[in-house]
């Protein structure tokens, strides 16, 4: 596992931004993992404008996305601060300001009316896609990667997940608070690509800003390696594992 440490947010996006540049330059038909959340935008932002400015390609780009939540989809005649869905946070964030292929971008379907043969679908297609060349990565405030909420085992796939107060909380703070939307409103369930999903990946990119994340991250990455902490299984990948921290999302690791 390699584990870099920049001095900011700012530092932290573009370093991984390059990386996943770096592996569209080198294969330009690769098969993207993507997360959302408020800690991939700036690494976002930044390829946007690698696409922009010095034509970084994405015609030939596949991307699959971590999760969505369950009952909701992307809408685009409400504002954008109305919509949720983590289809409608890509489609802001990334994907209209790139070159990529509609057919090409896949987040999970919100409104699927058979949510667990659709979860089979997703993973079809991602085994039919060749595989994900590279997963991006966040953490939850639990430990979390995806929605795979605490006591998610390692061998779990594509499903639907029950979220749990601290993920309701935390989102509810995030995004649908700002919308005013009520707590009791806001989706409860999601799904999620599995932990073996994940973990199948050919590579694995986290990243992981601020103060908040600091003793969550030091236990993913250096305590035991738990399914209360499914983060921790970055601990047992077998590839490509590089983490990018801000200096105080950091600041709390013993190892470095």
């Amino acid at each position: 596992m390699k584990i870099i440490v920049k001095d900011n947010y700012s530092e932290m996006s573009k370093l991984a931004a390059s990386v996943i540049a770096d592996l569209v330059r080198k294969k330009p038909d690769c098969v993207l993992g993507l997360a959302t959340g408020a800690t991939p935008i700036g690494t976002y932002h930044e390829l946007a404008r690698l696409h922009k400015e010095e034509g970084l390609d994405f015609s030939a780009v596949t991307t699959f996305n971590l999760d969505e939540y369950l009952g909701i989809s992307m809408d685009l005649t409400l504002p954008y601060e109305m919509d949720q869905s983590y289809a409608r946070f890509m489609h802001e964030e990334l994907f209209k300001k790139i070159n990529i292929k509609k057919k090409n971008a896949h987040v999970p379907y919100g409104l699927a009316t058979d949510p667990d043969k659709y979860c089979k679908e997703y993973e079809k297609m991602i085994a039919d896609a060749g595989g994900l060349d590279l997963q991006l990565l966040g953490i939850g405030g639990d430990g979390h990667i995806g929605f795979n909420e605490p006591g998610s085992s390692f061998d779990s796939r594509t499903r639907v997940e029950h979220l749990n107060q601290k993920s309701i909380d935390d989102n509810y703070e995030a995004f649908y608070k700002k919308a005013g939307v009520s707590k009791e409103e806001m989706p409860k369930k999601a799904i999620t690509m599995g932990v073996a999903t994940i973990m199948e990946a050919k590579s694995l990119l986290m990243i992981v800003s601020g103060i908040g994340k600091a003793d969550i991250i030091q236990k993913a990455l250096e305590g035991p390696v738990t399914t209360q902490i499914t983060a921790s299984a970055i601990q047992i990948f077998k590839r490509d594992v590089t983490v990018i921290l801000d200096k105080p999302a950091a600041s709390k690791l013993k190892k470095l």
